[in-house]
């Protein structure tokens, strides 16, 4: 392939493609986010929804773990919404180091990434 051939982003198809993937991660993300939150506020409002039988060490080390996933569940919430803004400007896939597209495996295996592989195995 010709240096001028080679794509400098993906198609308006393969950005439907994309896009309807992220969308679907994104409602699983905001799913397992409200689970986590629902949880949290059973925890902390209401002390007879405590883990049952167990004491308050452990019901604050659950509520610590609830904590810290529900914080990671937002940042990626916040990636995947940043990736949607890309596929709607038509930059999604563009490796930000190289400006060199992300391969699709890499994409549909992480569909929030901004550096293609190679690019990452140089950090």
């Amino acid at each position: 392939m010709k240096e001028s051939d080679k794509k400098t982003r993906y198609g308006d198809e393969e950005l439907l493609f994309f896009k309807e993937l992220l969308t679907k991660k994104l409602a699983d993300a905001q799913e397992q986010l409200e689970i986590i939150r629902q949880h949290q506020g059973d925890l902390a409002g209401n002390p007879d929804a405590k883990v049952r039988g167990l004491d308050d060490a452990i019901n604050n080390t659950e509520t610590e773990r609830l904590g810290a996933s529900s914080v990671r569940l937002q940042k990626h919430i916040r990636h995947l919404e940043n990736a949607l803004i890309r596929v709607e400007n038509k930059v999604y896939g563009i490796c930000r180091e190289t400006g060199n597209l992300i391969s699709k495996e890499r994409l549909i295996a992480v569909p929030h990434a901004t550096l293609s592989i190679g690019a990452k195995e140089k950090r």
